[in-house]
């Protein structure tokens, strides 16, 4: 199968868009990411994919915590900077919740302590056991076939 036809298949899947930070030796990290899902109510246990060759993937093993920061859609340039779009970084403020760096104004955030992982293909899936969480009244940034979108209600 053609890996382009893959990518396609796969970003025609609408998802929420989240950008993954966590703090090593006091240096903060952050990461887009939209391969992110509950996996347990009960223990509570998240799941994030990341690429083997990516910086947060030895950033997460290291410091064996992180949050899901699922952006609202006001966050636009919060996500283009973690995921290396904008051309120059602009200086983004981080506030601690639970121990890690969190962004402001976000949709909904989910602190972490790593709990397994497990190497699938060219990812590794981090599950995380659940520390925090919170939630704001916000709408979501969401991201389709190679767009941001915005959620819109139907009129039925």
């Amino acid at each position: 199968m053609d890996d382009r036809l893959y990518r396609n298949v796969m970003g025609s899947f609408a998802t929420g868009v989240t950008v993954i930070t966590t703090k090593v030796a006091d240096v903060v990290h952050g990461m887009t990411a939209n391969a992110f899902m509950s996996v347990s109510l009960n223990p509570k246990l998240i799941a994030v994919s990341i690429g083997a060759n990516a910086k947060m993937h030895h950033h997460i093993k290291y410091s064996k915590k992180f949050a899901i920061n699922i952006l609202s859609s006001n966050q636009l340039k919060e996500s283009k900077q973690f995921s290396g779009q904008l051309q120059s970084e602009t200086e983004i403020t981080f506030v601690n919740y639970n121990g890690l760096p969190i962004l402001e104004d976000t949709l909904a955030v989910v602190t972490c302590e790593l709990h397994s992982e497990y190497v699938v293909g060219d990812h590794t899936i981090f599950i995380g056991q659940v520390t925090g969480a919170k939630i704001e009244q916000k709408d979501p940034l969401l991201f389709s076939q190679g767009k941001y979108r915005e959620l819109k209600e139907l009129q039925i």
